[in-house]
This record gives structure tokens, C-alpha cells and sequence, in this order.
């Protein structure tokens, strides 16, 4: 079986698409022996999540040190998942990892995300890293990234995103996210108003708490920023080349985490100022070289619409905005379309490649309820590549294009690529 036998062996396995919980993944796992040799940092929240994970391996390379990610969900290609060194690790070589955990289930039956999660694990565990950094997938206290037992905690940004499992309220979707936490080890919270309940849970484990904007500080210019906690000023930094105000509070955070695990991971000031400056994450406010402009960013909650509305609109001025929109169906829609209203004249809605996602009907049906503007359009098409083909035929070369809504619309674009503008993905 090839890689993609074994995706499609995980899609059949298990009933349901999302199942929450660490009974049967934890079995699996202590099976497999799945044990980690160096420092873990976990990393949890609504959004800034992926963000967050990037520059942390980003100033880890930097300074030296063999670093490995996992993240979720991938753009394009399964691959992106999980990274060595920066580089996504090669389809054959994943493919006796899912043979281990094939092994070691039993007859436990695992879920598609729990499977190939404890396979990624397994690449990395392998791979002889001094540091590992994990993306949480939905949540944090039951979900499977949370059977290995992290270093240090990071909790980014809280906002409502899958209510339905993770509860109806801030409080709620913070007591989730807090369950990475591990007692006695240090908790980096760069939430600027984070839910009591966070707060409380890092006060129960006795956690070593480094709170943005409270315990640690941080401030900029035009040209430069600066961080200071705990008798340490870092001045005289790069902005992270990742694009967006909301990138610095992100930024903030992963120093403090750089700080809390000095002893065992010591870095210098150097290797923090080239890490920010040379980061990369495709897909968050990711804007293309040429004209007109083209925004990509995979915001698909009304809060990281709101985050890319404000970037946005710090841009300059442009005739007119065209939207590449295709979304999941149990997003919050009308949250979603309402943060870009104000912002976008010509709207062109598109279908998705899985059963999850809202039709391009469905959008521009909840686009109509909205009262866009007077003067506003919205066409439907059957995939992200197909509109924004339409989009760039329609656009004059001063106005801009934003493709946003879905990881799937996004990777929809970049899989195929723009002549001239941006080169197709391409598995390894």
C-alpha cells in the first residue's frame, strides 16, 4: 500500500469522521511504545495556531537545532502535515509508519484524524529531533495530539469555532483548549483576554504561567519591535515576514515560549531576528507578488474574518475587491460573509471537494440575506481554481483579489497555481 492506500484505508476505518476522546488513541500509542526524546511544544487556540507553530520552527532552525512539526489540516498535499527541518517528509517514507500503527491497533477502531496523527507522531518520534513542535487539530483536551505529554503549553487566540463540540461560550471553548496543559510546566497564554477558565485550569496544574501583554510586554514602530519579561529585553527585532497585525501578538507569544525554555533550548537574539524575518506559512494573509493583488488566507471563523478585514483594510485604497469564497457548512456563514460586506463589490462563491462543505447556492444564499452592497455581484462556480480564473478575467489591474473562507479554498488554488504568479504545489 502507498501512501494514498492507507489514506483511504483510515477514511473507511472508523464510523465516525470525528470522534472524540483519548481512551482508544492512548492505547494505541502506549502500544507503539510512542515516546518523544526532547523537548514538545503543543500548541492550541481558535486561530494563530499554524502561525504560532511556523515561527517557533522557524527560530528553532535558526539556532541550530533539528526541528520537527506537526500540523493539521493540510493545504494541498497530506504530506504538509508533518515537517523535518522545514521540509515535509516523503510519502514513502510515511508509509511504514501507518504499517506501525496498523500493527499496534489491535482491533481498536481509530478515526481517520486519530490514525494518521499517531503515524506522524511515529515519523517524528524516529527522527532523532531536538525539538518537536504539535499543532492541537480541534480543541485540546481530547483530542489525539494531547497523548503526548508537552513541555510547554501555548494557547493562542480564543474565539467561537465548533460550538457544536467544543461548547457554546468562550468559557467553555478555553476550559477545551486548556487541556494541554501539563502541571508544573510552563504555559504561554497570548490570548490578550483570555477566558477565566484558562486562567483558573493554569492555577489548578501550577503551571508556569507567561501571560502576552500581562507578564510579558511587547511594543513597535515602523521599523522594529520590542519584547521584554522577566529581566530580558530582546529590542531592535524584525516584524515576522508572515503578513498581519494580528502576526505580532503571535510573535510575542513565541518568544516567551524561546524564554520559558531557555535551559533547555537556549537561542540568541540573532537567531530570533532571522527566524521572524525568514518564516513562511502559505495561506495566511499571504499576499502574491503582480497585479492586480491577490490575498490568499485560510480564515474560516467570523473571528479570523475579522482579523482579515482589518488587514485589509490597512492595505491602501483599491477600486474594487473581488471575494474567492468557498466555506464548510457548519461554519457560522453569515458571521463569516458579514466581517467582508463592507469591504468586497464582486463575490464569486465556489463548491468544495468534500461532503462538509456548503454549496456555492448555499453562500450566495446566505450572501443574500446579508443586504450586500447595492452595487454587488456574485456568480457561482464548481471550484476555487475555476473562480478565481473568472475573478482575474474580471479584475483591472488596480483592484485586488481575497480567496478565503476554507483551507480547501486556499489549497484549491495553490494546487493548480497562477501562470506567471505562482507556481503549482507539488507532492514529495
Amino acid at each position: 500500500m502507498n501512501l494514498d492506500d492507507w489514506l483511504s484505508y483510515c477514511e473507511r476505518l472508523h464510523p465516525q469522521t470525528i470522534d472524540m476522546g483519548l481512551e482508544r488513541v492512548s492505547k494505541v500509542a502506549s502500544a507503539m511504545d510512542l515516546r518523544f526524546h526532547c523537548p514538545v511544544i503543543t500548541v492550541a487556540g481558535t486561530n494563530g495556531k499554524g502561525s504560532t507553530c511556523a515561527m517557533l520552527e522557524s527560530i528553532y532552525r535558526q539556532s541550530g537545532y533539528k526541528t520537527g512539526m506537526y500540523t493539521s489540516p493540510h493545504l494541498v498535499y497530506f504530506q504538509e502535515r508533518c515537517r523535518i527541518q522545514g521540509q515535509p517528509v516523503a510519502s514513502d517514507e510515511l508509509v511504514k509508519h501507518f504499517e506501525k500503527v496498523e500493527q499496534a491497533r489491535g482491533g481498536i477502531s481509530l478515526s481517520y484524524f486519530e490514525f494518521t496523527s499517531l503515524a506522524l507522531f511515529s515519523a517524528l518520534s524516529h527522527a532523532d529531533l531536538d525539538v518537536v513542535v504539535l499543532e492541537v487539530g480541534l480543541g485540546g483536551r481530547l483530542d489525539a495530539v494531547n497523548v503526548i505529554d508537552t513541555d510547554c503549553a501555548v494557547i493562542t487566540s480564543i474565539d467561537l469555532d465548533h460550538t457544536e463540540l467544543l461548547g457554546p461560550d468562550r468559557e467553555s471553548i478555553g476550559f477545551e483548549k486548556a487541556g494541554i496543559m501539563r502541571a508544573d510546566k510552563p504555559v504561554v497564554i497570548s490570548d490578550p483576554s483570555p477566558p477565566e477558565s484558562v486562567l483558573s485550569h493554569a492555577s489548578t496544574l501550577n503551571a508556569d504561567v507567561w501571560r502576552v501583554t500581562q507578564d510579558v510586554q511587547f511594543s513597535g514602530d515602523a521599523q522594529q519591535w520590542t519584547w521584554k519579561a522577566c529581566g530580558r529585553t530582546y529590542s531592535g527585532l524584525a516584524y515576522p515576514a508572515l503578513r498581519g497585525a494580528n502576526q505580532l501578538l503571535n510573535a510575542a507569544g513565541v518568544l516567551s515560549v524561546m524564554e520559558a525554555l531557555r535551559q533547555q533550548l537556549p537561542v540568541t537574539a540573532q537567531a530570533i531576528r532571522a527566524g521572524l524575518s525568514n518564516v513562511q506559512w502559505p495561506g495566511r494573509f499571504q499576499i502574491l507578488p503582480g497585479q492586480p493583488a491577490i490575498v490568499l488566507d485560510v480564515a474560516h471563523n467570523p473571528h479570523a474574518a475579522s482579523a482579515l478585514a482589518h488587514n485589509l483594510d490597512a492595505m491602501g485604497f483599491y477600486p474594487r475587491t473581488h471575494a474567492v469564497v468557498g466555506a464548510m457548512a457548519d461554519k457560522d456563514l453569515t458571521g463569516l460573509l458579514n466581517r467582508l460586506l463592507p469591504l468586497v463589490e464582486c463575490w464569486y462563491f465556489c463548491d468544495l471537494p468534500t461532503p462538509r462543505a456548503a454549496t456555492a447556492i448555499e453562500l450566495r444564499n446566505t450572501w443574500q440575506t446579508l443586504s450586500p452592497l447595492a452595487s454587488a455581484t456574485a456568480h457561482l462556480f464548481t471550484g476555487p481554481h475555476q473562480a478565481l480564473s473568472q475573478a482575474l478575467a474580471a479584475a483591472d489591474p488596480a483592484d485586488r483579489i481575497i480567496v478565503f473562507g476554507s483551507f480547501f479554498t486556499v489549497g484549491g488554488v495553490l494546487q493548480h497555481g497562477i501562470h506567471g504568479r505562482l507556481p503549482a504545489y507539488l507532492p514529495t
